[in-house]
């Protein structure tokens, strides 16, 4: 027979079995919000369904269309092309700002810091009105062009095919770039001024001592910023909704609004669930992997 604790006079395993009945709320929150919509779609993914009538089971076909029909992977190419602008300009830029911000001493600088991340604080939908007005042929951005003598590049930006997918990733360029600055400027707090020190004792310039001893430290920063950005671009919806709806001829469609648009416009509820399922499945491995990474590279 178990002996009672001799601080609470419970049996040893009482403890533990608190903390779980203490943790069963939350689980059945996550399972009834989180797990079950999972498996739903995972289930849906294998039929042929448009949300009303009796769906029809095609095993793998869905899946199978994801690779082998143009509609299906342009999304995923699209998606890929928006981590350039929502990852790699960012950490990109965020580095440089950082890297400059934290040498340079100026009046004002949590201002600059406030402005930067600014982008990060308001909502996406508003952002994408605010930047489709800058877009717009008679908007903002034209009016500069041809002020400067360049009105053979004013174009209807977010109504050419060529420009209107470059024209939202550099509004998630202007949006994320705030939050790796202020990410990365956290990182290099962190560092002891007797490292910089040593650099320059070296003959280090500004940027050999930045790359040296800056960026370094930096390696879990540069995760994380990672992460949040790919993902960002990955399950990108209202930004390319309020902007382009997909257009023109589907340029900009990215799988979170092609699950929107065939669910709930075309009414192709099992092919927008194999999207759903196979974007998830995307972001996962990418996190696990960046993780794995940045892990690596510490130890």
């Amino acid at each position: 027979m178990a002996e009672p604790s001799r601080r609470t006079g419970a049996p040893p395993g009482e403890p533990r079995l608190v903390g779980y009945l203490y943790a069963l709320p939350a689980l059945l929150v996550f399972a009834a919000f989180l797990l079950w919509p999972i498996l739903r779609a995972v289930s849906l993914s294998f039929y042929e369904w448009d949300g009303l009538t009796q769906g029809t089971w095609v095993g793998l076909d869905n899946y199978l269309a994801v690779v082998s029909d143009p509609t299906l992977r342009a999304p995923f190419v699209h998606a890929l092309v928006l981590v350039l602008f929502f990852c790699v300009a960012p950490i990109g830029i965020g580095l440089a700002l950082a890297g400059l911000m934290s040498r340079v001493r100026l009046r004002g600088m949590a201002f600059f810091r406030t402005v930067i991340f600014l982008p990060q604080v308001v909502a996406t939908v508003v952002v994408g009105i605010a930047w489709s007005a800058i877009y717009a042929p008679q908007g903002p951005l034209n009016d500069v062009l041809s002020a400067v003598g360049l009105d053979g590049l004013a174009t209807a930006w977010l109504g050419d095919e060529v420009w209107a997918l470059p024209a939202v990733g550099l509004v998630g360029t202007w949006v994320f770039t705030g939050l790796c600055v202020v990410l990365f400027l956290a990182g290099l707090a962190k560092v002891p001024p007797a490292l910089y020190e040593a650099a320059r004792l070296d003959g280090a310039g500004p940027v050999r001592e930045f790359l040296a001893v800056g960026l370094p430290a930096l390696r879990g920063e540069i995760a994380v910023a990672a992460i949040l950005t790919i993902i960002a671009a990955l399950r990108t919806f209202d930004l390319v909704y309020v902007m382009t709806s997909g257009g023109p001829s589907n340029s900009t469609s990215v799988p979170s609004y092609e699950v929107y648009d065939r669910a709930f416009v075309e009414g192709e509820v099992g092919s927008a669930a194999t999207v759903a399922v196979v974007l998830t499945a995307l972001i996962l491995a990418v996190s696990i992997g960046i993780n794995r990474f940045a892990e690596r590279e510490v130890t």
